[in-house]
């Protein structure tokens, strides 16, 4: 079940413009050798870790293993160092539970439901415990990301219900989620809500949260309370119809995100489907028009690599930038992968239609 593929890559590297110092010459080729950005790898290798008739749009690491929630009620975990699998399965009533949310703390795995009900499961990470912790009932009710802040603190968001998104939150670990009155959340544009593409509408840094919307308007939601007050933040992708937006971003840090998307039925369109904060946030701006990948339904910057190098899953294959995004290659031809999540800089596991994959960056 295991095979290995390597894509080489013909990157150059890129040099920043220095201007030239004739008084210290010495000095001059020291800073232009330390603005020069090179990828941090020639090629990859790529095996299968799982072939099953799922579609997996959320995953998250943990340690030396790998959780997945999946769709008709799936979830569970693969070893990453040779020792045993898991696999779980829900069960509630005759409902095909979707799962495209999934969030963990120290002790527990958190998977939550698209689609009406939406239902939120607490599952211990011995296996000995699932437990439904947050049903609602709704035929609007959809919900598409969930992260946590740290064991006790985490959120969720999801589609409009009424005139603003869907927002629940807990403060116990998990044991209880509480819906946020509308009162005290931003409205929505009309046609304006999210995707549930890999689990990465939400982004935490510290006390803050980013979240981004799609559809006939793409916006980036920001707090820097952990959800008690929000500040709405426009952005340039493209945007106007239901299935145009935001439908992935990351942050490398509190200052440097980035976030892509495009038009889901034009998929081959690489222009307007990249955007750039280097602000936290603050300002967006496009980048890498007409380069690169078209839809984008993951991206996510390579640890350690000082917010210059990303990687982005999607409907054109598998693409890294080493230059924020200014220039892509592609390096691998996967074109039903969802969802990519870095164990460290030079491994990342990606998962999609019947597969989760590992690759390495050599």
């Amino acid at each position: 079940m295991k095979k290995c593929l390597f894509a080489l890559l013909s990157l150059l590297c890129f040099s920043c413009n220095v201007k030239k110092v004739s008084e210290k010459p010495k000095q001059e080729t020291s800073n232009a050798a330390k603005n020069v950005i090179k990828p941090s790898f020639t090629s990859v290798e790529i095996d299968t870790l799982l072939s099953e008739k799922l579609s997996i749009r959320a995953i998250c690491i943990d340690s030396n293993k790998v959780w997945y929630a999946a769709n008709n009620g799936n979830y569970g975990y693969l070893s990453l160092n040779g020792g045993k699998n898991f696999v779980g399965n829900v069960v509630k009533d005759t409902l095909k539970l979707e799962f495209r949310s999934i969030a963990q703390t120290k002790d527990n795995i958190f998977v939550l439901s698209v689609g009406n009900p939406g239902l939120l499961y607490r599952i211990s990470k011995d296996e000995k415990e699932t437990q439904l912790v947050y049903q609602e009932n709704g035929e609007k009710v959809f919900y598409d990301a969930m992260q946590f802040w740290n064991d006790k603190e985490g959120i969720a968001v999801g589609d409009p219900t009424e005139d603003c998104f869907s927002l629940i939150t807990t403060n116990d670990g998990g044991l209880s989620w509480t819906k946020t009155s509308c009162k005290n959340l931003p409205k929505l544009a009309d046609g304006e809500a999210f995707f549930a593409a890999s689990n990465t509408n939400i982004n935490i840094q510290g006390n803050k949260v980013w979240m981004v919307s799609g559809g006939k308007k793409s916006n980036v939601f920001y707090s820097d309370d952990k959800g008690k007050s929000w500040q709405v933040i426009a952005t340039p992708i493209i945007q106007g119809s239901a299935m145009t937006g935001i439908f992935s971003a990351d942050f490398y840090n509190e200052n440097i995100g980035f976030a892509t998307g495009g038009d889901y039925e034009k998929p081959n369109q690489n222009f307007g489907n990249k955007i750039i904060t280097l602000d936290g946030g603050k300002s967006w701006s496009l980048i890498g028009e007409n380069e690169g990948y078209g839809y984008g339904s993951c991206v996510q910057f390579v640890p350690g690599s000082n917010g210059n190098e990303l990687v982005t899953v999607g409907a054109s294959g598998v693409y890294y930038s080493y230059d924020q995004g200014k220039n892509w290659n592609k390096i691998a031809d996967y074109k039903d992968l969802f969802t990519i999540r870095f164990i460290d800089a030079k491994t990342a596991i990606a998962a999609g239609n019947k597969k989760i994959i590992r690759i390495k960056f050599k």
